[in-house]
C-alpha cells in the first residue's frame, strides 16, 4: 500500500474549512493531535498504519495548516463535530479514532456524540481525571509553546511536562501554535469532563505512558475498573506525555494489534 500523503480540504458549513492529511487505502483510521500541536505529530505512526492497509486521516485543527474558521471552538462538542464532518466526507466510516493528549478528549467526545461513525477508539496519554491539570502544569505547557522564551527555559518545561528522563525534547521546540492551544483549552474548559469521560460504549484502547505527570498509570487502572472489559490498558515504556515522538513504533504496533479485532485492515 502506498503511504504517499495528500492534503484534502473539507468544509463544515459556515463553521470551518479543514485541511485533512490522507494516506493509504482501506478502512478509516483518524488521528487527532495534542493541545496546540499539528497533525504531523503522528507522521511516523500514520505511515506505519497506512502501509498495513488503512486509510489514515489526520485533520489539522482550526488555525493550523490550511484549516480555518470564522469563530473559535465553542466547546468539545464543536471540536468533535469537525471530526464527524471529516469522517462523513470520506464515506461515513465507521472509523477507528486515536487521540493524543487533548486529542483524546475530542476522541471521547466524538465517540459519545456520534457512535454511529465509530468502530473503536484509542486514547494516548489521556488525562481522564475529572479535575483539570493544575496551574504549574498549565504554565509548563504554555512555556513549552512560547517561542519568545529562551530555548533552555522551554526545554526545561518540555522535560517537566512532556518527556521521560533521557528522551530528547528538542524536536518539540517547533510546531507549536499558541493561539490554537488557547482556543482548544477554552473549548475543553467549557465542557464538563463528565460529558466525554466514558468515550462512548465501544472498544477502547488506553495507551498510558509509564512516566506521564499529567496522566497517571493508576488513573488508567481506575478507568478500566469503572468501564470494564471494553477498555484495554497498555503501558508505553519509557515515555511521558509527548509519547508519540518518544515511542512511535510501539504505539503503531499497539494500534494495529488492537484494530485486528475491532477494525481489521482490508485483505490484500
Amino acid at each position: 500500500m502506498s503511504a504517499t500523503v495528500s492534503a484534502e480540504m473539507i468544509t463544515r458549513g459556515a463553521e470551518a474549512t479543514l485541511e485533512v492529511l490522507k494516506q493509504g487505502e482501506g478502512p478509516l483510521v483518524v488521528m487527532l493531535p495534542s493541545l496546540g500541536r499539528p497533525a504531523t505529530d503522528f507522521d511516523p505512526i500514520a505511515r506505519i498504519v497506512a502501509e498495513r492497509g488503512y486509510t489514515v486521516l489526520r485533520p489539522q485543527p482550526r488555525g493550523i495548516g490550511r484549516s480555518r474558521s470564522s469563530a473559535p471552538y465553542k466547546d468539545l462538542h464543536d471540536c468533535a463535530a469537525d471530526i464527524a464532518t471529516v469522517i462523513e466526507a470520506f464515506g461515513g466510516g465507521p472509523a477507528f479514532v486515536a487521540g493524543h493528549a487533548f486529542g483524546n478528549r475530542v476522541t471521547r467526545m466524538l465517540a459519545t456524540d456520534r457512535p454511529d461513525l465509530i468502530s473503536g477508539i484509542s486514547i494516548i496519554a489521556a488525562n481522564v481525571g475529572i479535575a483539570p491539570s493544575g496551574p504549574k502544569m498549565r504554565a509548563a505547557i504554555r512555556a513549552s509553546a512560547n517561542a519568545d522564551l529562551p530555548d533552555d527555559e522551554r526545554l526545561e518545561a518540555l522535560r517537566f511536562a512532556f518527556f521521560a528522563p533521557g528522551n530528547d525534547p528538542t524536536g518539540w521546540l517547533k510546531d507549536w501554535y499558541p493561539e490554537v492551544l488557547a482556543a482548544q483549552r477554552h473549548a475543553g474548559d467549557q465542557t464538563p469532563r463528565s460529558e466525554d469521560y466514558a468515550g462512548g460504549t465501544g472498544p477502547l484502547l488506553y495507551l498510558q505512558p509509564d512516566t506521564d505527570p499529567l496522566a497517571h498509570v493508576e488513573d488508567a487502572e481506575i478507568f478500566k475498573r469503572e468501564l470494564g472489559d471494553r477498555v484495554t490498558v497498555v503501558v508505553i515504556p519509557h515515555a511521558s506525555h509527548a509519547a508519540l515522538p518518544e515511542q512511535p513504533d510501539f504505539i503503531a504496533a499497539q494500534l494495529l494489534s488492537f484494530m485486528e479485532r475491532s477494525h481489521p485492515a482490508r485483505a490484500a
